[in-house]
């Protein structure tokens, strides 16, 4: 039921006309993406716990919007540097989060981040891939490990 309700406010916000035949594409959309949704449940009963804390989530997200911003800009440096000082380098970035939500963003806030990518995931670390790899890159990696942890609530296991 809350997944219909979610679905048909986004529909509603998104498509801006309110005539009864959109009204009426919307409705038979959001009926048939609920009966998909639930036939996939019946079927494998796979569901992922959400078990983050709604505000350290948004405070995470404005840190990383800002990281992604200081990130975008030393990625133009180099790229507008005559010399292109690029240092490629793949090294191993270990990761604490308990539950594989976490894991997913702190693996997509690494491949956010202009400069780097989550080439490779395995449990315990992630193989990532920077363009102008620095020693400082681990103190960084290692203090989003930490935020990411953050968001999670303590009873996760």
């Amino acid at each position: 039921m809350g997944t219909a309700i979610v679905l048909s406010g986004l529909w509603l916000l998104m498509s801006g006309l309110y005539k009864p035949l959109i009204l009426g594409f919307g409705a038979a959309s959001v009926a048939l993406v609920v009966y998909v949704v639930h036939r996939m449940d019946s079927l494998d009963g796979d569901r992922v716990q959400v078990q983050l804390k709604p505000l350290a989530l948004l405070g995470y997200c404005g840190w990383l919007l800002v990281e992604i911003a200081k990130a975008n800009w030393a990625v133009t440096k180099i790229i507008l540097s005559p010399k292109m000082p690029i240092g490629q380098h793949l090294f191993s970035v270990p990761c604490s989060q308990r539950t594989d939500l976490a894991q997913v963003m702190f693996a997509n806030s690494i491949t956010l981040t202009p400069g780097t990518l989550t080439v490779e995931t395995d449990v315990g670390y992630f193989l990532v891939h920077a363009l102008a790899y620095s020693p400082e890159d681990m103190d960084a990696l290692a203090d989003m490990d930490a935020r990411v942890s953050a968001v999670e609530r303590a009873e996760a296991a």
